[in-house]
């Protein structure tokens, strides 16, 4: 497999002003999704964690806020925090500085509109499509007030070439108190989200562990 399921420390440091993961005492863990909302996946998720009382924090693409309102409505409604995924999912390290940020803000702008309807959020979240970004995007987003989340899991559950047992096991064997895990609420991600999400849950309940919305 060419990803990094667990982050190498080494990259931690390298880029300490990215939020890689959040160490508490209190058993927190972090279950993050990205690039919803998506209907046919995205209220099936919220449904999983609704029966195991879980927060997550979801970043949204702009394209799919402006399709699909209502869903990105619904996770607000129900308590999950939101981050900026950008509009279109562009990838930082093959775009031009000024035309990234123009794109971040689009999607900002559509998820403050929606977001009005709702209670707002005190802080501004961000996560880089692919996790490319380069250091210019990231001083001025920083400068902007986005705090930059990263992760420290990779459950791959993108990855077709992959199985769902794989799937879950990049997860349980990696996970720990303050672990940010990425998953995707995504038509390619569905087949093995909808074997690895419910058994998440269930795993991390039965330990102890909250999962917690990231603020």
């Amino acid at each position: 497999m060419s990803f990094w399921v667990k982050i190498n420390p080494f990259i931690k440091l390298l880029f300490p002003k990215y939020v890689w993961d959040i160490p508490n005492r209190e058993k927190k863990v972090y279950l993050t999704f990205d690039d919803g909302p998506t209907p046919e996946i995205t209220a099936w998720t919220l449904e999983q964690l609704k029966a195991y009382d879980a927060k997550a924090t979801f970043f949204c693409i702009g394209n799919n806020i402006e399709k699909h309102p209502a869903i990105f409505e619904q996770v607000i409604a129900e308590g999950h925090a939101i981050g900026n995924h950008t509009f279109n999912h562009v990838k930082g390290w093959e775009t031009d500085t000024k035309d990234y940020i123009e794109n971040t803000m689009k999607c900002s702008m559509l998820m403050e509109k929606q977001e009005a309807r709702s209670k707002k959020q005190d802080k501004e979240l961000f996560r880089p499509p692919y996790g490319k970004i380069k250091p210019a995007q990231s001083r001025i987003l920083r400068k902007m007030g986005y705090k930059i989340i990263m992760w420290d899991v990779l459950s791959c559950d993108f990855d077709r070439s992959i199985t769902p047992e794989q799937c879950l096991a990049n997860v349980l064997n990696n996970v720990t108190t303050g672990s940010i895990i990425v998953f995707h609420d995504s038509l390619k991600a569905e087949p093995n989200l909808r074997y690895v999400l419910p058994k998440t849950l269930a795993y991390l309940k039965e330990r102890g562990f909250v999962c917690a919305k990231i603020e």
